[in-house]
């Protein structure tokens, strides 16, 4: 494989911006599962929006409303959602040059961060592109999740268990889809996802949740550290 096989597809700020806002639309509609299991694990309608508009972070949430439902305390739900929630602040470090964001843009921008929103945009081929694929996909999936919050939150009681729409599972099958590209790309990043999968898969018996993803995470790090490879003449990968 040559390395403009390797490259991303080149798209127009505008074309980005509308992948971003169809991911979103289609992600933000698990928006319905988090509100109705929010409400039945004891919040009210009010703090699951609230929740939504200020948190924003799907899995974190999640969480939160997990440890609730299970008869955990306030303090250990919060704790468990902020080490999930933790990897946006990994991203931001990568999307901080990209989207150049100052003052207080960087809060929007920082708030803005989720596994979507950086995956539209580190999939673009070029800095407009891609921080047209971030606002697309943030404004569009923000606007989404909250709306679905407040559906699913008032309508708990009729419609049974989210889960059986298959909502809960809308997320991770659309992050999939934007990661399968990269995984085709070399052995590198074949080796750090089955690296990734493995450490996550052996830490999720003893960990509480969304401590082995930040620890799957682990495998980025050492592959980024692995001094490079020349490559031979011709342009072909090592």
């Amino acid at each position: 494989m040559t390395d403009g096989a390797q490259r991303a597809p080149v798209r127009s700020p505008a074309q980005a911006a509308r992948d971003g806002m169809v991911l979103g639309l289609a992600v933000g509609a698990s928006g319905l599962a988090f509100g109705a299991a929010a409400v039945g694990s004891g919040l009210t309608v009010a703090q699951a929006c609230v929740l939504s508009l200020l948190a924003y972070t799907g899995a974190s949430q999640f969480a939160l409303a997990g440890a609730i439902a299970g008869g955990g305390s306030l303090i250990a739900g919060v704790a468990g959602a902020v080490l999930l929630g933790s990897r946006n602040g990994l991203y931001g470090l990568r999307l901080a040059g990209l989207l150049g964001a100052r003052g207080a843009r960087r809060i929007l921008a920082a708030h803005a961060i989720t596994d979507e929103s950086t995956a539209m945009a580190l999939a673009q081929a070029d800095p407009a592109a891609a921080r047209a694929a971030f606002r697309g996909t943030f404004l569009s999936l923000y606007l989404t999740w909250n709306l679905a919050t407040l559906a699913g939150a008032l309508g708990a009681g009729r419609v049974g268990s989210p889960t059986s729409f298959g909502l809960d599972v809308v997320g991770p099958a659309a992050f999939l889809a934007l990661l399968w590209p990269r995984l085709r790309e070399g052995r590198t990043e074949r080796g750090v996802a089955l690296a990734g999968a493995v450490i996550a898969l052996a830490a999720t018996p003893f960990c509480p949740p969304g401590l082995p993803v930040v620890l799957a995470a682990s495998a980025a790090l050492a592959a980024a550290l692995r001094p490079a490879r020349p490559r031979p003449a011709g342009g072909q990968p090592a």
